[in-house]
């Protein structure tokens, strides 16, 4: 169960990224096209490698009339953060532990609409089981039942919101990410599809490569580079191990 987020979380969250950047980058004539080489890939989960925005939309909606809020909630403000954080923030007068296991079971009841992003299933048959992580704000519970529904197989290494101290944008789950892998953030490609997410990976030291699935790209200006889709993503890993991404920026 997740725990309360202590102010540090929130002072955190608010740093400012590293200046320099540690990870190889490479760009291409007339930015037409860039590669990066990093050694790991992160991948946000809900927005990224799967849609499900409208099932958790619906859900949120479900919750914010079960309290009557239906008329001064905003969706936007649920977006790649966790649960529990949510609810804090909108209603800290309800019991969170009541309201999470709630939010849960709505979750885990809508998979209408649930699939897979295109280009998903061939970006992770180029890398090993070693060389790429799921860092997202669902439940261990809410992504183990999607990516079960969608046979979408797991890395060997997952942070998901119950397992971490302070969620998105603080960079915890990002560094928890890395360090899994053994690596320093800075090898490390985050690839995500909200600007909270964007945030905790830029603060934790990451490049961050969006994905305009869920958001315009003029609100993920704060990535390092924004795609229109993951198709628009090529990996290549050498012999010793190291992933050359390849990819067309969109101009924002």
């Amino acid at each position: 169960m997740d725990e309360l987020v202590p102010r540090a979380c929130m002072a955190s969250s608010l740093a400012r990224a590293p200046e320099r950047c540690f990870y190889e980058r490479v760009e291409r004539a007339q930015m037409e096209s860039q590669s990066i080489v990093v050694r790991a890939v992160l991948f946000d989960m809900d927005g990224v490698l799967i849609s499900s925005i409208a099932a958790d939309e619906r859900s949120w909606f479900r919750w914010a009339r079960l309290h009557g809020m239906q008329d001064a909630f905003s969706i936007q403000s649920t977006h790649g953060r966790r649960t529990i954080d949510t609810i804090r923030a909108l209603r800290p007068d309800l019991d969170l532990t009541v309201e999470l296991n709630r939010m849960e079971d709505f979750d885990a009841e809508d998979t209408v609409g649930l699939t897979l992003h295109p280009g998903v299933q061939d970006l992770l048959a180029q890398l090993s089981p070693t060389q790429w992580s799921i860092v997202t704000s669902a439940s261990e519970r809410i992504m183990r039942h999607r990516l079960g529904i969608l046979e979408l197989p797991l890395p060997l290494h997952i942070v998901t919101g119950d397992r971490v101290r302070c969620g998105k944008p603080h960079p915890e789950p990002y560094q928890l990410g890395a360090a899994q892998l053994g690596l320093n953030p800075s090898d490390c490609l985050v690839i995500e599809d909200a600007p909270s997410g964007i945030r905790a990976g830029k603060s934790a030291g990451c490049p961050v490569l969006a994905v305009a699935s869920s958001h315009r790209a003029h609100e993920l200006l704060e990535a390092d580079w924004v795609i229109e889709s993951l198709r628009d993503l090529e990996l290549k890993t050498d012999e010793e191990g190291r992933i050359t991404c390849r990819f067309q920026p969109r101009s924002t």
